[in-house]
């Protein structure tokens, strides 16, 4: 009998609170470096503890125990014109500090088990964001994207990556074109999505190597190479997304 899967939010529960906590934790445990930009490691937590109704969990109601899971967080932004290059830290840093009532739905992360992908549970989860904005009374949906290939081509500049096409015509990377299959736009890419400066042990420890001289460096799992500078003791990456919006 096919198990049937269910959307809940965090709210449901503290078991799935916490069972939805490890996921996202296991997912992205290869990219720990990333909990060290200046807004996640300052504001990422207490914000999604603070709106467990925004995040979702798809559930397989067999196991009682999610497949994926979707962290998102209400925005105050009447803005109009090109969304800022700081992209997902951006996101994290308004949702923390509202200055007026909520109008969009920032997504922040989609977090999938690797025995679980390639079963469509992304766009299924999609589907649902774009639900919670509509049932919410927002207007739109704005989402930093980390595209999920780019990490194969560290040295391609994310300008020329977003232009590339598969053999159909479709976007190359296959997150981005889940988005657009979806309904998503592309407005282009957030260079400083994600920024973590630390100290040069901080890197040597996360890649397992030591960095001798200053320059760029392929680290598993970045999109774009790590700058080590020996003179100022510290290595600093600039991870960037791509901007995607959904109208509701």
């Amino acid at each position: 009998m096919t198990s049937r899967l269910v959307i809940r939010n965090r709210a449901y529960s503290d078991e799935l609170r916490k069972a939805a906590s490890s996921i996202e934790q296991a997912s992205w445990s290869a990219l720990g470096y990333l909990n060290y930009t200046r807004a996640h490691y300052e504001l990422y937590t207490e914000l999604i503890e603070k709106y467990p109704d925004y995040q979702l969990c798809l559930v397989d109601e067999e196991t009682d125990y999610p497949v994926a899971v979707f962290n998102s967080v209400p925005l105050s932004y009447n803005g109009s014109g090109d969304l800022p290059q700081e992209g997902w830290d951006w996101v994290v840093e308004t949702g923390a500090r509202p200055k007026g009532p909520h109008t969009v739905l920032g997504g922040l992360a989609m977090s999938i088990p690797a025995v679980h992908r390639a079963k469509g549970y992304g766009r299924r989860m999609l589907r649902a964001m774009r639900e919670l904005a509509e049932s919410k009374g927002l207007r739109a949906v704005f989402a930093a994207v980390r595209p999920s290939s780019k990490a194969r081509h560290p040295w391609v500049g994310i300008d020329d990556y977003v232009t590339w096409t598969d053999g159909k015509g479709r976007a190359f990377d296959p997150w981005l074109r889940s988005h657009l299959s979806s309904g998503g736009k592309l407005l282009g890419p957030c260079k400083r999505s994600m920024v973590v400066e630390e100290p040069i042990g901080f890197w040597e420890t996360w890649a397992k190597t030591e960095y001798a001289q200053s320059g760029s460096y392929v680290i598993d799992g970045a999109l774009v190479p790590l700058n080590i500078d020996l003179e100022r003791g510290v290595g600093r990456y600039e991870e960037p997304n791509i901007w995607v919006t959904y109208a509701c």
